[in-house]
């Protein structure tokens, strides 16, 4: 059950941190409530994947890897799983109903448009990684409204144009996957592989986009309000202009995992760039 609810995946809603670490208001009653939120989010992810998995059970069970999935391997029986995740989305619930009515309707538009997305969207091209990328974007949304702080339209145009690269990618890896397979289609979803050079093209966009966003935030009247020494964020830029760039250069060598974050995570250059444009984002702003 623990490997069906994909713990790991938690660190996605990280993003809900967001607001609170860009207005740089760390209140001990704001942190709380993003890690509220936090965790409410998270067991409201988890359940998403059980009701996603039980929709994928046919297409996961021949899939090479998405076949060991515990629904799909038999480790895990679809009644008590089904339970599982019937208790962690009340829980869910449960929780966010503490941080106001505002947080209550994230939730709901994350779970409607996540359903949505498993039921109809995800098989029809395009609307699927707009909707992916919506979702990560409704992230920080829910950050925002846990902690009544405003959200910059820097900060939710980063996120719209980064996560439709970062989404982009995860279908180009899936493309590829499929071509060193001998197969034309992926079985639930509306790409085929000649599609393949056309989602490629929308991920290395998409990413400069999101670069180019983050260099004009830099240069934007709010930075010089918040940070000391705003230099130092055009070398936070740069590392991340090479980080998303290289991101797609992985991908079109079928170096991609299926998830682009997870692979970041244990990517060794990817967890030197994040940990250098912490010590440097720190350093503005304190120097």
């Amino acid at each position: 059950f623990l490997r069906e609810i994909r713990l790991y995946q938690w660190i996605k809603n990280s993003l809900i941190f967001l607001p609170l670490l860009a207005s740089q208001q760390l209140e001990l009653d704001l942190v709380i409530n993003s890690f509220e939120a936090f965790f409410s989010f998270s067991l409201l992810a988890s359940s998403v994947y059980i009701f996603n998995d039980l929709l994928d059970l046919k297409a996961d069970r021949v899939h090479p890897n998405k076949c060991k999935r515990p629904f799909a391997s038999g480790e895990l029986s679809i009644k008590y799983g089904s339970i599982g995740g019937l208790c962690l989305l009340s829980l869910g619930f449960i929780i966010g109903s503490n941080l106001g009515p505002d947080f209550i309707q994230c939730l709901l538009l994350y779970y409607t448009v996540t359903v949505s997305y498993s039921l109809y969207f995800k098989k029809k091209e395009l609307f699927d990684i707009f909707i992916l990328s919506g979702l990560y974007t409704i992230r920080i949304l829910a950050g925002g409204a846990a902690t009544d702080l405003q959200i910059s339209f820097w900060l939710l145009a980063f996120s719209i144009f980064i996560f439709l690269s970062l989404a982009s990618v995860k279908r180009e890896a899936e493309l590829i996957d499929l071509v060193e397979r001998g197969k034309i289609q992926i079985q639930g979803r509306g790409y085929k592989t000649k599609d393949l050079n056309f989602i490629s093209l929308l991920s290395i966009c998409s990413g400069l986009l999101s670069s180019l966003v983050l260099a004009l935030y830099i240069n934007s009247p709010k930075v010089l309000d918040l940070y000391q020494n705003p230099k130092l964020l055009w070398i936070v830029c740069c590392l991340f202009l090479f980080w998303i760039i290289r991101i797609c250069f992985k991908t079109s060598r079928g170096e991609m995992d299926d998830d682009p974050i997870i692979f970041a995570l244990k990517d060794k250059i990817s967890n030197i760039i994040f940990l250098s444009s912490l010590i440097l984002v720190a350093l503005a702003t304190v120097t």
